[in-house]
């Protein structure tokens, strides 16, 4: 185990979040908010620690296996979330720091679920508007992920760099684009960043404010989902939540494929099969949806395009797990939604984005290839004598990735199962079983929202829940495996 490039790393990570604090910072100076100065004492704090990781532990090599790589990508996870709370404890923002963890960590793993009360958040538009920038800001952080923006920047990155990728990207493979891990990086995040600019642009001629352009397009990017209106994105003309709904699909792609474009290799990208289950499952469940609104008679639905609209947008909210609502306040939260929407959507939950977007859930590529795999199975026991090949993306799959799928699958109900039962057993006072059940769905599949009671925030929950559901963000975004196997003993033990 090579301890001091973990710590080193870590200690570069800290460094990295000094410096992007100081963006809100700035803004706060700039807009004569006078958390300034908490945002630089965090920045002070983290950059204290950085500096001594880094230059105090000096690895004596740099070779990163992919043991390392998963408990780097935990730990700076972790690192983050905690130090990236400070601002709204020392403010007064959100005081209890377990609160303002369980909101940091929603932000970095791009869930979007708050403790915040809307009257809160109005309140902070008002009065701490670089508070709500750093709250978006972690999004846009996360929903690459902090490792491969220092991958992308650091000029020492080697090609053992791509354990680290894998770590973190979502998905159940990473490929690289190019031949170095650097290079990959580097692409991936100018992709990031081009996207995020189109919308911010589109957003402000739209007719939204420049400020909250910013915090949405942020949100989006990541597909986090944190707004600055209590009401989310509803209170917002047509124009801008249509814009917001395009690109929450756009991020739910493979970044692998808009590389691609780029090279005019329109042939090989339009092969994807992940690509046309995702647009397929967008298609059938807006239609469906569009249809049960329109029959619903709902107070905020005027027509046919009313409908389409706000189905679309929640289709492509909830399947590129970003989170946020064009439903009216004054009509109410996701709970009005008639059964069949609901329950549509509440499947998309579990599926999520593709893999290598920036969408969280099991992704769609690993349900593809668990369908694939139930149905060799049934094969097999009607014919057993016939060896049935699985193919997807013009590749034979081997037995071995589909039992890895299938374990994977296993571990993620488990995890699923036991965050439920947690939050049934410390719920907190008019909590019920569905708000339970999709709450633990919702943080575990990063996607934000919630059904019952939930649906208002998650302020509700006791301490030892929030601190569950922080660690399901966390399980949910890294994929399982960095943050379950950094825990274990055996991973630290010297072979």
């Amino acid at each position: 185990m090579n301890y001091r490039a973990i710590f080193n790393t870590i200690g570069k990570i800290a460094i990295i979040l000094a410096v992007l604090m100081t963006i809100p910072t700035v803004l706060a100076l700039c807009l004569g908010e006078n958390s300034w100065w908490v945002l630089l004492v965090t920045v002070g704090i983290s950059l204290v620690i950085g500096l001594a990781f880094t230059f105090a532990i000096r690895p004596k090599t740099r070779a990163i296996f992919s043991k390392e790589g998963l408990i780097i990508v935990a730990l700076s996870w972790i690192y983050v979330s905690a130090i990236g709370a400070l601002p709204f404890v020392i403010s007064g923002a959100i005081p209890n720091y377990i609160d303002a963890f369980f909101e940091t960590c929603s932000g970095f793993s791009t869930t979007g679920a708050t403790i915040l009360t809307g009257a809160q958040i109005d309140s902070m538009y008002v009065t701490d508007k670089a508070l709500l920038f750093w709250r978006s800001f972690t999004h846009w952080i996360g929903g690459m992920g902090v490792i491969v923006f220092l991958m992308a920047f650091e000029s020492g990155s080697s090609n053992r760099g791509m354990h680290v990728l894998r770590a973190e990207m979502p998905g159940p493979t990473v490929d690289k684009i190019v031949p170095r891990a650097r290079s990959t990086a580097q692409i991936l995040y100018l992709l990031y960043i081009g996207f995020t600019a189109v919308e911010i642009i589109a957003l402000i001629i739209a007719g939204m404010p420049v400020f909250d352009s910013f915090v949405h397009a942020f949100g989006t990017a990541g597909t986090g989902g944190f707004g600055v209106r209590s009401d989310s994105i509803a209170s917002y003309n047509a124009a801008c939540q249509w814009i917001i709904a395009v690109f929450m699909v756009i991020f739910g792609i493979n970044f692998n494929l808009y590389y691609l474009w780029i090279l005019r290799k329109f042939k090989e990208a339009f092969k994807s099969q992940e690509l046309w289950i995702f647009i397929g499952i967008i298609v059938v469940a807006t239609t469906a949806v569009s249809i049960d609104l329109a029959l619903a008679d709902l107070p905020f639905i005027g027509g046919a395009g009313d409908a389409v609209r706000h189905s679309a947008f929640q289709v492509a909210s909830f399947i590129s797990t970003t989170g946020y609502s064009s439903i009216p306040s004054s009509a109410g939260d996701i709970n009005i939604f008639p059964l069949l929407s609901k329950g549509l959507l509440f499947l998309l939950m579990f599926i999520g984005g593709c893999a290598g977007s920036t969408g969280g859930g099991l992704k769609v590529s690993r349900v593809a290839l668990l369908c694939l795999a139930v149905r060799k199975e049934l094969r097999r026991v009607l014919h057993p004598r016939n060896a049935t090949a699985v193919k997807f993306e013009g590749k034979t799959v081997s037995d071995e990735t589909l039992n890895g799928v299938a374990r994977y699958f296993g571990l993620y109900m488990l995890i699923l199962a036991v965050a439920f039962a947690v939050l049934c057993f410390d719920s907190g006072k008019g909590l019920d079983v569905l708000s339970n059940m999709t709450a633990a769905v919702s943080c575990l599949n990063n996607i934000g929202p919630a059904y019952g009671v939930a649906a208002g925030g998650y302020y509700m929950y006791n301490w030892f829940s929030k601190l569950v559901l922080s660690f399901a963000m966390l399980i949910g975004r890294l994929e399982i495996y960095p943050i379950i196997l950094t825990f274990a003993p055996s991973t630290w033990i010297r072979r």
